[in-house]
């Protein structure tokens, strides 16, 4: 069995850090960065880059430099008009090695640094099995559509978490399990606010995290190992007990579901018909005609969630199947999804999923159906999930283990263990965070087939009670639910929202956010161009009377 030390983290005076930070200043005379936040011109700052690279190359690693002038059109799907400033861009690796499985790893990282800096640094988490590098010029990895954090002169950082590749391959090697977990990270944020000091003469004003799903619990993580390390923290859709919950309920639903399936010519499942998109249509018009309206407009969005109560056994058809009702099968697997994963003696092992229509969306079936029409199944379950199951999560690993052989009663102690390293779930009082001033806000999508945001309201329940109440917590701890968003985003959903801003208004100007104004970006196929206020848990978006209802000025935070 491979044997992976449980270690919480001291502070910045640990002696590995010592050395770490040794290395990174060896070499580095002085700075020529702007301290007083004044740009440099093109020339000096494209100086300023290069030599900052040559100067702070991390022992035994790499660092290169990259200078992108100002004017420079910001990648992806950017409006013609959003341009990037001139900024430097280092791509470097820390604490090269090989590891026991004979593969080569090192931490990587991605650093921007604006020319014009507002004296910010901003961490960007990263997602899913990790293994690449978020694009630092985009936007913040909490909200799609938003303005670049990079463009508006944040420093921005981003990691592989210690290894090259999306696979889980890594977990076979047990030093790449801890770095993944906790170490990659440390070693990042530390490296990045010391090449900031060099790069602009002192350290940042303040610090930022931004991330979302693995995202979410890197923030999470931070703010229970590393509590001093940043003032605020937006953790979307986290993934606090992905190891122990989240995973179990995925193997969970994958049988319910597969079960179910029909069957190919040779008996075997085809996972994604177990309902078409006409059945998952039909149950989310259900949801919404029994909850929809608890908000005071039939709007196609469930916020009212505490209010929505609903069974899919309206929908069982009473004889043959039909186009208007589901399978007595198809309702026993919606309930036992959506009612959690138990062991043989009805303990539930992960909460439920709440019921939202956004489980017609393409979000909710990727995860739960996928789309292959053979046998074969490209469920995100069975993909993503199941390689991090078995090639991280068990301890040790079990790279042969069929995921419908899941054993509910036996195989979740196969995962406590490194749950205990990964896991973010335990710690709900923060104290250490708090005492920093920290500010932290969760987000979480209603409808996200992965992580549930009853399990986020579960650990928000807890952190209020070991803090004096909901009116003592919510002094820094916040949470917004976004009815109908998948994972993360898409659905029929408000999911462009600034929570950056939102943290930065909080940290720096001490307004706590009742409300985060959301909308639905022009391409979404739901409701284009809708805004909706989301409003801090427990309240929620009511319909004021009159108005149009695509205008989140005629809603207001009601009570349930």
């Amino acid at each position: 069995m491979h044997t992976l030390p449980l270690l919480r983290r001291k502070r910045s005076k640990h002696s590995i850090l010592a050395g770490l930070l040794a290395s990174l200043v060896a070499g580095c005379g002085g700075s020529d960065g702007n301290a007083a936040g004044a740009p440099l011109d093109a020339s000096a700052s494209a100086a300023a880059c290069s030599k900052l690279a040559a100067q702070a190359g991390l022992s035994a690693a790499t660092l290169t430099s990259q200078y992108v002038p100002a004017g420079t059109k910001r990648p992806g799907n950017a409006s013609s008009g959003d341009f990037l400033p001139g900024h430097c861009t280092l791509t470097g690796s820390i604490n090269p090695r090989v590891g026991v499985d004979g593969r080569n790893y090192a931490i990587g990282f991605q650093l921007s640094l604006p020319d014009n800096w507002n004296g910010r640094f901003l961490y960007l988490g990263g997602g899913g099995n990790d293994g690449t590098l978020r694009d630092t010029s985009l936007s913040s990895s909490i909200s799609i559509a938003t303005a670049s954090p990079l463009g508006q002169g944040f420093a921005v950082v981003s990691t592989d978490a210690g290894h090259s590749g999306t696979s889980a391959l890594f977990g076979l090697d047990p030093q790449a399990r801890i770095d993944h977990a906790y170490n990659a990270h440390d070693k990042t944020a530390v490296s990045a606010k010391e090449l900031i000091r060099q790069r602009y003469g002192r350290t940042p004003d303040k610090s930022y995290f931004s991330g979302c799903s693995g995202g979410g619990r890197q923030g999470m993580m931070f703010s229970q190992r590393f509590p001093d390390y940043f003032d605020g923290i937006t953790a979307g859709a986290p993934a606090m007990r992905v190891s122990s919950g989240a995973t179990v309920a995925a193997m969970w639903n994958n049988r319910q579901l597969t079960a179910i399936a029909p069957q190919d010519g040779a008996g075997n499942p085809i996972l994604s018909q177990a309902f078409s998109d006409a059945d998952l249509n039909l149950t989310a018009q259900a949801i919404n005609s029994a909850c929809d309206g608890a908000d005071g407009v039939v709007d196609g969005m469930v916020n009212n969630v505490q209010a929505c109560s609903f069974n899919p056994a309206v929908l069982q058809c009473v004889g043959a199947k039909t186009a208007s009702c589901l399978s007595s099968a198809q309702v026993g697997a919606l309930q036992d999804v959506f009612g959690g994963p138990k062991n043989s003696a009805g303990s539930a092992l992960y909460t439920g999923q709440p019921w939202d229509p956004g489980l017609a969306a393409p979000g909710w079936r990727s995860w739960t159906l996928g789309s292959s029409t053979t046998a074969t199944p490209d469920s995100r379950y069975n993909t993503l999930m199941r390689d991090a199951l078995v090639h991280e999560f068990f301890t040790p690993p079990d790279p042969t283990f069929n995921a419908l052989n899941f054993n509910f009663d036996t195989d979740p102690a196969r995962m406590a263990w490194f749950s205990a390293v990964y896991d973010t779930y335990v710690d709900a009082t923060l104290t250490a965070y708090q005492k920093h001033g920290g500010k932290l806000l969760l987000i979480h999508g209603m409808s996200d087939p992965i992580f549930s945001a009853s399990d986020t309201l579960a650990y928000y329940a807890r952190l209020s009670a070991n803090n004096g109440g909901l009116a003592a917590t919510q002094g820094f701890a916040r949470t917004f639910l976004v009815p109908g968003m998948n994972h993360c985003s898409g659905g029929p959903a408000t999911d462009s929202f600034d929570s950056l801003q939102t943290m930065v208004d909080w940290v720096e100007k001490g307004i706590a956010p009742d409300t985060i104004r959301a909308v639905a970006t022009a391409s979404n196929s739901y409701f284009p161009n809708r805004s909706r206020p989301l409003c801090a848990y427990p309240l929620y978006a009511k319909y004021k009377g009159s108005g149009s209802m695509e205008d989140a000025s005629n809603f207001s935070c009601a009570t349930p």
